[in-house]
């Protein structure tokens, strides 16, 4: 095909002139091709999808029932700008009673976002110049490293380790780096991980922040959704840390609206007000009926903790089935993911070199569908949102998986 000028007018950041001519693959298109490849093959057996990133069911019917309502309203109708005052309140509201962060000023510490992966963005397009670094966790969301890269900064990655329990060593980083750093991103309760930080840690993590003059931007997506006796924790319930950072919350996990695209970050007033400056240039604000249903579901975080009450159920029964089939896995105490270390190969069989063979291994000849993360260690993130009505369904699909996997011996 002849190239056209367009093609030369590519912004250097995306590819410049090379912009869609890569011949690498990225793992999810990887994965969706292996996922077609088993279809055809296997067209009578049905995939079971242990890789999606969001939620299976619906929001509340409250939630929608207002959306409905202020959906029909004249005065909802125009540009919402950087929010309305009246979800900012109800955002304070829920810091403190989910929380128990007390003393969030609505007017200066809340802007509302168009959902997280953009308030990530924003954020660094409001704090990095060429040249800065961004501490990043990896495994990990990509979106806050990849603006920064674009911005002329660059990403200093912080590997997740099983032995340190799936926390940054935030002592392992070279002190030339920290000059440098004008963010620390962090995600817990994490995707992929599952891991849930600690009090001790967050402390740890505003400490190092006011040593070293950085911002902490915590994504707290899966932060609400916590079992077992795990209690919600905030960032910035430690003392110290509104004065180094800011939180992302987001109601796409915790109320199962994904696709309504609302979340809402909240901390350090000066922080608040950069990032509101950037979004004030980059959208002109979420619909305001969704903001008013959105309202409705901080209003009520028992919905929350019921969609928290079937993760914990599935996770124990994914747990169960995985150990009896010889992998060595924890349950988590948050988010919906399940870490497990890959195997090494299968007795009498092929070898897995890594994360990605035994995912496609999964996915082409078991039909279970996985994500792989070889980025520190080999292992394969299932996910609990599996499609399923009831528990009587989650059961099945439980059993499916038992039967699927039986006939196969793992090495590890």
């Amino acid at each position: 095909m002849e190239e056209t000028f367009v093609q030369e007018l590519i912004a250097d950041r995306i590819g410049g002139n090379q912009f869609g001519k890569s011949t690498v693959i990225y793992k999810f298109e990887k994965i969706k091709r292996a996922r077609m490849a088993a279809m055809a093959e296997h067209p009578d057996v049905p995939i079971i999808d242990m890789g999606v990133g969001e939620p299976d069911a619906m929001a509340d019917a409250g939630i929608v029932r207002r959306l409905a309502e202020e959906a029909a309203l004249w005065e909802n109708r125009n540009y919402a700008d950087n929010g309305i005052p009246e979800f900012k309140a109800a955002a304070a509201r829920y810091m403190e009673q989910v929380y128990g962060v007390e003393g969030i000023d609505p007017e200066t510490e809340i802007v509302h976002a168009i959902g997280s992966k953009p308030a990530l963005a924003m954020m660094a397009q409001a704090f990095v110049n060429p040249g800065d670094v961004v501490l990043m966790t990896v495994p990990g969301y990509p979106v806050m490293g990849t603006m920064a890269g674009w911005l002329g900064g660059s990403v200093h990655e912080m590997p997740l380790l099983e032995k340190n329990k799936f926390l940054p060593d935030l002592d392992a980083i070279p002190e030339d780096v920290r000059k440098k750093a004008k963010l620390l991103y962090l995600n817990y309760p994490n995707n992929p991980t599952g891991a849930s930080a600690t009090k001790a840690f967050f402390k740890k993590a505003v400490k190092f922040a006011k040593e070293n003059n950085i911002l902490v931007v915590q994504d707290a997506a899966y932060a609400a959704l916590t079992f077992d006796g795990t209690q919600p924790l905030s960032f910035l319930s430690v003392p110290g840390a509104k004065k180094v950072g800011v939180e992302i919350h987001s109601l796409s996990k915790a109320y199962n609206m994904t696709g309504w695209r609302m979340a809402f970050v909240v901390g350090n007033a000066k922080a608040v007000a950069a990032f509101a400056a950037v979004k004030d240039n980059n959208d002109s604000g979420q619909f305001k009926a969704i903001q008013k249903a959105a309202i409705y579901a901080l209003e009520h975080p028992e919905i929350t903790r019921m969609t928290a009450e079937k993760y914990s159920r599935r996770h124990e029964m994914l747990v169960s089935v995985l150990r009896e089939l010889g992998f060595k896995v924890q349950k988590p105490k948050g988010s919906f993911y399940l870490y497990v270390g890959a195997p090494k190969g299968v007795k009498g069989g092929m070898e897995f070199a890594n994360a990605e063979d035994f995912s496609q291994y999964l996915i082409r000849e078991k039909q279970i569908s996985t994500v792989p993360w070889d980025d520190a260690g080999a292992y394969v993130r299932f996910s609990v949102t599996f499609l399923a009505m009831d528990e009587a369904e989650e059961r099945q699909v439980m059993e499916e998986i038992r039967r699927r996997l039986s006939d196969t011996e793992f090495v590890f």
